[in-house]
């Protein structure tokens, strides 16, 4: 999967510009780092997306021995969810950057504070700061209950 964190990323934005806490929260900079990130998380995962959606369309599984056409069979089903996953971060990802275009990037969509740089660096798609996080995901566990 597409990694996050990838240290082509780190090295090749800015001169490793890094957003922090000591400056005014979402300036340009931080704005553009946020978006250049986002951008190559989603290419990344368009890039393996078109590689499985190729292994897939080399043809039908045309293992002769059952438990290999079972394990080939596993493997397509395991790559088909991966995939659906990846479609929906994606719309997650186009997400981001519509807020960013509106100036909502970074913002909790609950209470309207700064989501921490830190949160954002880990979880740029994050719409929530960790305490409205832990509250929705509470209130949903209860709802499941009753």
């Amino acid at each position: 999967m597409a990694t996050l964190h990838s240290d082509a990323f780190s090295q090749d934005f800015a001169g490793g510009y890094r957003p922090s806490a000591n400056e005014e929260f979402m300036n340009a900079d931080q704005l553009l780092y946020f978006r250049t990130k986002l951008l190559a998380w989603k290419d990344g995962i368009l890039r393996e997306s078109r590689e499985t959606m190729t292994a897939l369309a080399s043809g039908p599984i045309q293992e002769a021995d059952l438990t290999d056409r079972a394990s080939s069979e596993t493997d397509w089903g395991i790559h088909l969810r991966t995939r659906d996953r990846q479609r929906k971060l994606i719309a997650k990802i186009d997400s981001a950057l519509r807020r960013i275009d509106t100036g909502d990037y970074g913002f909790c969509e609950v209470t309207g504070e700064p989501i921490s740089l830190a949160r954002l660096e880990a979880r740029p798609i994050a719409t929530m700061t960790v305490e409205a996080q832990e509250r929705h995901e509470k209130n949903e566990r209860i709802s499941r209950d009753d």
